[in-house]
């Protein structure tokens, strides 16, 4: 009894005790999780691969799509035929009373044919008859609301030579906004420097006016010709500007100017004023080089102060070394680029905010007589030096002061803002007078510089 009780003891211990797990048991879930980790792995790579490839043909499509839609917008523009047949269906539909021709009045049947009658002007009815004669693709043209958009005289007449220029100016924009849109690469409506630099550097060529441009002076054409883009419509300097500012802007149809100049042409005076020109911007660089007295690419404080005609007063170009972009403390040509435009057009509101912004030092949002007495100090002692130190009083600051009040009236007493500097219509004088000595000297001697033009004028003409 005691032996079977001993063996029914050890069975129940042994039915306690955990069976033992196998090599093979123990690591199975060790083996399962290895086997299944390089599996996923290469399905999480091959998904990663194929999401990949999708977003490139997504982009490759759209892509494709794009430029397909920009070449039917192309292919939608105005011919010089189509050009042409609205220029004849306007001339052969003038409304009356007709203004015959001097050369015709001799004849005796100048006042009866229709063909010799011209008045260069149309009424409605007319316009709607010279539509018919169009082909469809050219009508958008000729509707009712086109033809309310010009004045109309007394008898409801437009002018046709106006509404062709307007069909000119309307075909070439859209020509100019399908060309831009063409560079547009985030395809948000908006070009970027980078864009920008891109669309002018593949334009170049194009341009007749720059044919005898040489290829390596390319990129500094490139940078001197984007600055002015957003110098001026980029104000608030997002880095970025609007297709349709810059198809409506008056810059770009300048820079489009260049296809009816003829290179080299002494005689062309717009050439010569036209910021995008050959002449234009190898003045520009080669002033830049010509500051450069180091010879190190980069402008300093010093080499700066010999812009112009070197008078430019030390607390202003302080101040732009402060407020521009720098490295290292000296300029590059591209800052310099936006310091030669704003000197070069004070007159235009871009202009005056870049002035505005160097002059405002202690970042009111205005200018009161402190800031003007801060910048017009160097003038009068300047002036002092000039005068041999004789301890005259050449000009006293705070009748200057009042005098740009007067001529400023600002809408708040003795506060200026760049508003009050953009309207009163004389902020280009008032800045030339706190920031250059020969600009203050001018404009206090005008009178005297007035009478002697006019005294040389008349020496000239032999009176």
């Amino acid at each position: 009894q005691q032996q079977q009780q001993q063996q029914q003891q050890q069975q129940r211990q042994q039915q306690q005790q955990p069976t033992p797990l196998s090599p093979t048991s123990q690591h199975a879930g060790e083996f399962e999780w290895a086997a299944q980790g390089p599996a996923k792995a290469a399905d999480t790579a091959m998904l990663q691969v194929e999401e990949a490839a999708a977003a490139r043909a997504r982009e490759l499509l759209r892509s494709i799509a794009r430029r397909r839609f920009l070449e039917r917008r192309n292919a939608e523009l105005l011919t010089e035929d189509d050009m042409r047949a609205v220029f004849q269906a306007l001339a052969t539909h003038n409304s009356a009373p007709y203004l015959v021709p001097r050369r015709h009045v001799a004849t005796d049947d100048a006042a009866e044919d229709p063909a010799r009658q011209t008045s260069g002007r149309i009424n409605y009815d007319d316009f709607c008859n010279a539509c018919e004669e169009l082909p469809a693709h050219l009508t958008h043209f000729f509707t009712a609301n086109e033809f309310a958009k010009f004045r109309r005289d007394e008898w409801g007449r437009i002018s046709t030579q106006l509404f062709f220029r307007y069909v000119c100016r309307l075909t070439s924009m859209n020509q100019s906004r399908i060309q831009l849109s063409a560079y547009d690469v985030q395809r948000d409506g908006y070009l970027r420097e980078h864009d920008l630099e891109n669309y002018i550097y593949e334009l170049i060529p194009s341009l007749d006016a720059l044919a005898e441009l040489q290829e390596n002076f390319y990129p500094f054409y490139v940078f001197t010709a984007v600055r002015k883009f957003f110098f001026f419509l980029d104000p608030r300097h997002t880095s970025r500007i609007a297709i349709k500012d810059l198809v409506s802007s008056p810059i770009l149809h300048e820079l489009l100017q260049l296809h009816s100049f003829s290179p080299g042409d002494p005689h062309d005076e717009a050439e010569a004023y036209n910021w995008f020109s050959a002449p234009s911007t190898l003045r520009v660089y080669s002033q830049y080089l010509e500051l450069d007295v180091d010879h190190n690419g980069m402008l300093s404080r010093s080499e700066l102060a010999g812009y112009g005609t070197g008078t430019l007063t030390t607390a202003f170009i302080d101040r732009v070394f402060e407020e521009c972009l720098t490295y290292d403390g000296e300029m590059d040509y591209k800052t310099f680029l936006d310091f030669a435009l704003a000197m070069e057009t004070k007159v235009s509101p871009q202009a005056l905010a870049f002035f505005f912004r160097l002059l405002d030092v202690r970042k009111l949002g205005y200018l009161d007589r402190f800031t003007i007495n801060f910048f017009f100090r160097e003038i009068v002692q300047r002036l002092r030096e000039l005068d041999g130190g004789s301890g005259a009083e050449v000009v006293r600051g705070d009748d200057v002061t009042d005098e740009i009040f007067d001529m400023c009236k600002p809408r708040y007493p003795g506060r200026i803002t760049l508003a009050d500097l953009v309207r009163c219509g004389v902020g280009h004088t008032i800045v030339t007078m706190l920031t250059d000595l020969s600009g203050f000297w001018a404009y206090d001697n005008r009178e005297h510089l007035i009478a002697e033009e006019a005294r040389e004028e008349r020496e000239s003409q032999g009176l």
